[in-house]
């Protein structure tokens, strides 16, 4: 009598998607592929995943299992926001295509409405009514999400080559665009630790001066 095959831990295969997804990236990924690595018939991964847009759901969920974990009970709400943010660029950036896996799936998993609720819940702390919270929280995502695709396409394993594309602007752009020309070194430095930090911090300011705004609950 044949030996039944032991069922696939669902942990297992998004492990396991998460190792293709560094090698191959988001395209390269496929339920055909998940399924050689684990040594299994395709068909039997739909007992998890009716399909790949449900495992990129479940991969996006395990990418921040660990963000808004350890937040202490008086942190300021400003000192919240900004550990959350970068507990969840650090979370994108440990995988190949991170940001892209986790962009727009609206997935409500426990993880993803945690670190949703920690930062929604630092704007009503600071004063925001919850339209005005939820807004904020998405806009503090975007901004993450957007900078992380740009440093994951930047990155070591880009075909991008950025110094190139820096001297044909340095070549021609002195006189048709003085002001990028002055911004030049901002423009075309890879420094995303620096790049973020101010970028969040302009974010933060912002969002507190229309917390403070008497117009901000109309």
């Amino acid at each position: 009598m044949a030996t039944k095959a032991p069922r696939i831990e669902r942990s297992r295969v998004i492990e396991t998607a998460l190792s293709l997804l560094d090698r191959y990236g988001i395209e390269g990924l496929t339920m055909r592929k998940l399924a050689q690595a684990l040594q299994i018939q395709a068909p039997s991964l739909y007992w998890h995943f009716e399909n790949k847009q449900s495992l990129i759901d479940g991969m996006a969920d395990a990418l921040v299992d660990a963000v808004a974990k350890d937040l202490p009970e008086a942190q300021p709400w400003e000192d919240r926001v900004h550990q959350v943010a970068v507990e969840l660029r650090l979370a994108l950036l440990r995988h190949r295509d991170g940001a892209r896996v986790f962009a727009g799936t609206y997935v409500v998993t426990d993880n993803v409405l945690r670190t949703g609720e920690a930062m929604i819940s630092a704007f009503i702390q600071a004063g925001a009514n919850a339209e005005l919270a939820a807004t904020s929280s998405f806009t503090v995502t975007y901004y993450v999400l957007g900078l992380v695709m740009e440093e994951q396409a930047l990155g070591p394993e880009s075909n991008l080559d950025l110094a190139a594309r820096k001297q044909t602007f340095l070549d021609s752009a002195r006189e048709k665009y003085p002001h990028s020309w002055a911004a030049r070194e901002a423009i075309f430095s890879e420094d995303f630790d620096n790049r973020f930090a101010t970028g969040l911090d302009l974010l933060i300011a912002g969002i507190k001066q229309r917390i403070t705004s008497p117009h901000h609950r109309l």
